[in-house]
């Protein structure tokens, strides 16, 4: 940006600076009044020619960093869609991991837990069968 202004200032500077030489040249030179006039109006429309080229310039220039500054806005644009869609695609699978992993643990809670109710069944009904065992043996 500050490149930008100081061409801008630059150009100005030069188009103004070569309007006052012309005229300060031509005022001092040893010419009739219509000789002058004829070269200031030469003078003039030779500063407006460079002034038309150098407005071409700029016009160039400006086209040229705009191209730029939309391509350049294109492929952050790019990028920023495919880092979010890396993004969501490894959150989702973290997530996915993380429901798989909280499923085996609650199916692995699950088997322990039936693998208890089993033995305590068994140990139950071993007791009551001890029971009876002893009652018998009690009763004869």
């Amino acid at each position: 940006m500050g490149d930008n202004i100081n061409t801008k200032d630059f150009l100005i500077g030069t188009l103004i600076g070569s309007m006052v030489g012309a005229t300060v040249a031509l005022m001092f030179a040893p010419k009739s009044g219509r000789e002058l006039r004829e070269d200031i109006n030469k003078g003039a429309s030779h500063v407006m020619d460079r002034a038309g080229e150098w407005k071409d310039t700029a016009q160039e220039k400006g086209s040229d960093w705009k191209d730029i500054a939309y391509e350049k806005g294109s492929e952050l644009t790019r990028k920023a869609m495919d880092s979010t869609a890396h993004l969501t695609r490894t959150v989702a699978q973290r997530t996915q991991d993380i429901k798989e992993n909280v499923q085996d643990k609650l199916e692995e809670k699950r088997d322990v837990e039936d693998d208890v109710m089993k033995t305590a069944n068994k140990v139950s009904d071993q007791l009551e069968e001890a029971a009876e065992k002893l009652e018998e043996k009690t009763e004869d």
